[in-house]
């Protein structure tokens, strides 16, 4: 059985293998960061189709590097996800006004993770 690339993605998540093997199963060819920093230079240099990011990390947060990637030209359209232990309402809502195009709160099932991406594709 040959699987159809769909789309690239670039992980700056926790639980990186997890997300990788599943997502790799569904089609996505994966690239991986493990700071925000490496995520930013690598999100401008491979231009992947969508980005999923985490919260809170040393460094430059989820929240910045959303803000950064949403101003930037050549990066302002890619779909952001972001995925955080952090259900407070105002995360969501802060998340959303630096541009993430959807918000999952953990735990999530990766069912729940392939339909916010399908969703932020559509955008």
């Amino acid at each position: 059985m040959s699987i159809t690339l769909v789309g690239t993605i670039l992980i700056l998540e926790d639980a990186l293998s997890e997300l990788e093997n599943f997502l790799g199963e569904q089609g996505y060819k994966i690239i991986k960061a493990k700071t925000a920093k490496e995520a930013l230079e690598m999100a401008l240099e491979e231009k992947p189709d969508a980005i999923i990011t985490n919260v809170f990390m040393p460094g430059m947060n989820g929240f910045e590097l959303c803000r950064f990637l949403k101003n930037h030209p050549s990066q302002a359209k890619v779909p952001i996800l972001i995925c955080s232990a952090k259900n407070q309402t105002s995360h969501l809502v802060w998340g959303k006004k630096q541009g993430a195009d959807a918000y999952l709160t953990q735990p999530y099932t990766t069912e729940e993770l392939l339909k916010a991406i399908h969703v932020v594709e559509m955008r």
